[in-house]
Order: C-alpha cells, then structure tokens, then sequence
C-alpha cells in the first residue's frame, strides 16, 4: 500500500519544513511548495492526496489558487487552509471554493495530525463515487503488516457467500472484523444482524433464530445480508440441533407457520482460539457437524499484543471517536505514554485500550496525557492469572519482574515435558541440582512429578 501524498504550499521555510519532518514521520509522502508557481507545477507533475495551502502568499493567494483549482477539472483532493491572521469572512469563502478545513498558525500538531487523516478520508470517498467507503468504525484501523494481511484476506473471500468462523480472543475485535467483512460483501446494502449465542435459553432458541407466527427470527432478519453468532460454543444443545438442520436443509420454518424459507443469510460466527480441540468433547459443548458446516472458511483474528506497533494508531482513533461521538475535550497520549502502552501486554485486547482511552477523556485533565497518568490507570488493573504473554512485567520492579518470568517460564516449559524434570533440564539448559534448586525457590511445586 502506497502512502498518501501530501503537497505543503507555505511562502515561509520554517514551516514547509517543520510540516514535512512531521508528516513524513507520520508515513506520508511530503512536497512542499513555496508560493501558487510551485504548488502548480508539483500539481502538474502528480495529484497529491491531499493539500495545505497557506492564504497569504507574495505571488498568488491561496483563496485565489483555490478558486483557480475549483474551477478546473483538476480539483480532485481536499484542500486545508492555513493563516495566522484569517478571518470569518476569509474562512467561509474558502468553505464556499471547496475547502474541506481551515486551521490557523500557529499550528497545533494534534489537531493538525487530525484534520490531515480526515481529509485524506475524504478524497478516498471522493475517489470512489461508485461505491462509498464504509463508514470510519466499520474499517479496523492499524497500519501493520500483521492487520494489512487481515483486511486483504476479507476482501479476497468477501464476495464468497460461505459460513466464516472468526477465531480470536475475548475482546480482540472479531465483530467489527465481522461487519467490516459484510461492508465489503455484495450484502453490504442488507442487514447485519448480531446474535449472542449466549443470550439464548432452550426454552426460546427455536423462536428466536426462526421466529414464530408473525414475528421474524434472526434468520430471517438477516436474510439477504450476513448473521453473525457470538461466542458459537455458548449456543444451547437445542440452539445447535435447529441451526444444523437449517445449515443442511438450506431453509428453515416459523413456529405455527408451515411455509419455509430459505436461509438467504450469510453467516458469521466467532468463536475463542482452540474450539476445534473443544468440540464434540462434553454434553455441553459445540457440536462437532454444526463446526463443520459453520467453519467452511476460517480467519484468525490477533491478540492485540501480536501488532504491537498500531497501538499509536489505535489511542489517536479511539480517541478521534470519542471527541466525536460523546463531546470530549480532545486529548493526546505524550510519546513516553504511547511507548508504554505498546509494551503492555493487553490481555483485555482492543477492548481494553477502547476502554482506557474512554476512561481517561472522561476524567479529562491536560491536553497531553503524560506517562504518570497511564501508569496510575494500569496499577489499578488487578493483576489477573494470566499466562505469561499477558503479563505486565514492566508495571514490576526488575527483581519481581525477573522472578515472575521465571516461574510462568519454567512452569510452562514443564508443562510441555509432561513433568518430568530432567526433560526440562536439557530443554531449558541447566544442570539438574540446579534447576530443582530454583524451582524451589520459586515455588513451583514438582514434588509430584515423576522424574525421568
């Protein structure tokens, strides 16, 4: 993926320059220009992405290029005014030529930052008239190569009306990968339908997945557009015994009624990472044929912690919507803060960083949110039993930090020598008398283990 391209049109050094080391760091691709000559000549060159045009300029003025590029056929990405000095009137003339903002110096990097992911929005949409992109929440945001293979793999097999099982921890986003799946189907115009499957009981399964009398069920709700099922291991033994009969009959009937309908729903489900292994297992669990027919196609949806790297990204998204959506003074994460909490382990996932940055607008405070802030937040997380990938090692001192590695580290490796301890001296490389010693200063209790 190509980045945007963004064109810097300022009569002033200082800021052409400041403004390309920003948003080059931030992955845009930067020209800059120093008066309406340039700005024209870049622009014959290649369309940028996206335009900052200052107002007062020695040849030309922006609101008279502005005029110049609206009246033309070349005026094909947004455009944001910049002026130390503008006014109303000035400001509304620049909305009126087509001006998608208009920020005063001097500049505020956050808003700035802001304003330029908006606008870039805003030309892909202009882009493609043809087919409106879907809307900002339905698009995961995240810039990885881990995501970037994810949103590719649900474009290549959106069109493909086949059952999709999204396999991914609590918390780590498998709806909204779900609906974004279903804005890029062909159903994209049809309902999305949500079921939590453990929202059902045995005594109302039946009606509520085909209805009764008058009254659609989710089915049939959902029929031309996508059904998605929450958690499918929590569906009731009658739940699973009507969804199987409807997945192999292809068509399904209301309570009282006796005239069928066929199933028109794509359906989506979710379920937690290894209910393969689960199925089939107890009297409660997921019916192994039903997985078959709901598991046709399968997406992994990664813990939080395995990009890493867009948890940047993801504080200024969450943070964009809840300044949107509820009215929040805006805020922003300082960079010793983002560089913390892209070492914490997230063991709530998507979830949980939704949820801080909501907790932290509401509280309100400085515009930036500094490191103490964030730490104050995470110390009061209980520390939950959680394997050693969900740990938080850095909220320790090192020497706590070390021992509780050390423990997680050795019980898991024992795990995976089936107890015997002399197994896990060559696998973990330490001399016998040695190992037993620090298993007992840890605490890890062997006694029971059967040596080898």
């Amino acid at each position: 993926m190509s980045s945007a391209r963004i064109l810097v049109v300022d009569d002033e050094a200082d800021i052409r320059g400041l403004l390309k080391e920003i948003l080059s760091e931030e992955g845009y691709d930067v020209e800059v220009a120093a008066d309406a000559g340039q700005a024209r000549a870049s622009r014959a060159r290649q369309s940028p992405d996206l335009v900052l045009l200052d107002i007062w300029m020695p040849d030309v003025d922006g609101i008279t290029l502005l005029r110049e590029w609206s009246a033309s056929s070349a005026n094909g990405c947004p455009v944001v005014m910049m002026s130390g000095h503008g006014t109303v009137e000035t400001a509304v003339e620049a909305t009126r030529l087509g001006a998608y903002d208009f920020v005063e110096k001097p500049l505020s990097l956050a808003k700035l930052l802001r304003t330029v992911e908006r606008a870039l929005d805003e030309g892909k949409r202009r882009r493609q008239p043809g087919r409106p992109l879907p809307p900002q929440l339905l698009v995961p945001a995240g810039k990885s190569k881990l995501l970037q293979q994810l949103r590719t793999e649900l474009q290549q097999i959106a069109s493909n009306p086949s059952a999709v099982l999204l396999i991914g921890e609590p918390g780590s986003g498998r709806e909204a990968f779900a609906r974004h799946l279903h804005a890029q189907s062909p159903r994209a115009g049809s309902a999305f339908v949500t079921l939590v499957a453990s929202s059902l009981r045995e005594a109302d399964a039946e009606e509520q997945l085909v209805g009764r009398g008058d009254n659609a069920g989710v089915l049939e709700q959902a029929a031309g557009g996508t059904l998605f099922i929450h958690e499918i291991e929590d569906l009731p033994t009658a739940a699973q015994r009507l969804l199987l009969g409807v997945m192999e009959a292809g068509s399904f009937t209301r309570v009282g009624r006796a005239e069928a309908h066929s199933l028109s729903a794509r359906v989506l489900t979710s379920a937690q990472p290894g209910v393969e292994n689960r199925a089939g297992t107890g009297a409660a669990a997921l019916r192994r044929d039903l997985l078959a027919h709901l598991n046709t196609l399968i997406v992994r949806v990664p813990p939080l912690r395995e990009y890493a790297e867009d948890v940047p990204e993801l504080l200024r998204h969450y943070v964009d919507r809840a300044v949107d959506a509820e009215g929040f003074a805006f805020r922003r994460f300082s960079v010793a803060a983002q560089n913390r909490l892209r070492n914490y382990p997230w063991p709530d996932n998507v979830r949980e960083l939704k949820n801080l940055v909501h907790r932290l607008l509401i509280q309100g405070g400085p515009e930036e949110i500094r490191l103490e802030e964030v730490e104050r937040e995470l110390s009061m997380q209980a520390a939950p039993d959680e394997p050693l990938v969900k740990q938080d090692l850095l909220a320790l001192p090192l020497r706590e930090a070390r021992e509780q590695f050390e423990r997680a580290y050795l019980q898991q490796q024992l795990l995976l020598c089936n107890g015997k301890v002399g197994q896990l001296a060559k696998r973990v490389g330490m001399e016998r008398t040695h190992l037993y010693r620090k298993l007992r200063s840890l605490g890890v209790d062997f006694r029971n283990i059967s040596d080898d």
